[in-house]
């Protein structure tokens, strides 16, 4: 039998990861009331890193929460070429999780639809939510959980700054177009870098993706490497970016929708309320 030892201070960070993870997944959900009494969870497992640790989490607050609530595991297998079928329900059925997964081939619909070298995010995206959506209403789920983070939720808002003529992120709770679901994001306070690290702690069995991961030139990667320069010359910005999203002065922005700019006066411009007289009184 072999033993593995682990040094004290590798031990020393891997049990800090695991508890700033747990205490951000806790407070996001506790800020946007993303979990309630009775709720049942679909989470959607993919086999990458981050729905394996959001699960991970889900499950340990899941045994101390004094809520109540279910989780169900569902994966979506899109028939991707060399998907190895027998992996997540082997994981699941030994941490004893319930779970079902859903056939469906989207795989071979992204590569007929989108012409080679063009971004298959976007109709893959389209696809696989709809088919989530189908199946949370015929589980009963009323909660769906995805695994994006906090620097998903970053390179969503930049790419809309950049692209998009629109200041908007990933939202950590929305409610879906046809108002039947509730989907979350638990892990929306959780940087990339610590979920590499808990992946790497805990062993999952991590599925990469063939579509995402073939595509070299993505935007949002771009963004990514930029978010990280930015980072390693000014440690702390992308914690004050974050901030900030939550933290908005619609009245110093440039949209009249959100601010009423036209009803705006001075003091001076508005008619003065005539005084009583004394001698009435």
């Amino acid at each position: 039998m072999n033993v593995v030892f682990v040094k004290p201070k590798e031990a020393y960070e891997a049990a800090k990861v695991a508890k700033r993870i747990r205490r951000q997944v806790g407070e996001a959900i506790a800020d946007f009331r993303m979990i309630e009494e009775g709720d049942k969870v679909m989470v959607c497992l993919s086999g990458g890193k981050d729905s394996h640790a959001m699960l991970d989490v889900l499950l340990a607050l899941q045994e101390k929460s004094p809520v109540r609530f279910e989780l169900i595991a569902v994966n979506l297998d899109q028939k991707q070429p060399g998907f190895p079928e027998h992996v997540l329900p082997g994981y699941l059925e030994g941490r004893g999780v319930p779970f079902q997964i859903v056939e469906q081939d989207t795989y071979s619909i992204v590569k007929r639809v989108i012409p080679e070298g063009q971004t298959m995010c976007s109709l893959c995206s389209r696809l696989r939510r709809g088919v989530l959506y189908r199946v949370a209403g015929e589980l009963g789920a009323t909660k769906i959980a995805l695994g994006h983070h906090r620097d998903d939720i970053l390179a969503t808002f930049f790419l809309n700054l950049f692209h998009g003529g629109k200041l908007k992120a990933m939202p950590p709770k929305l409610v879906s177009d046809d108002g039947r679901h509730v989907v979350i994001r638990p892990l929306a306070y959780v940087a990339e870098e610590d979920l590499i690290h808990y992946s790497r702690i805990k062993s999952f069995p991590i599925i990469p993706c063939t579509l995402c991961g073939s595509q070299d030139n993505l935007e949002r990667k771009k963004i990514g490497e930029m978010l990280a320069e930015w980072q390693r010359r000014h440690p702390g910005r992308i914690e004050s970016i974050v901030r900030a999203l939550g933290n908005v002065a619609e009245s110093h922005l440039l949209d009249r929708k959100l601010f009423d700019f036209a009803a705006l006066q001075s003091e001076r411009a508005m008619p003065e309320t005539p005084r009583r007289s004394s001698e009435s009184s």
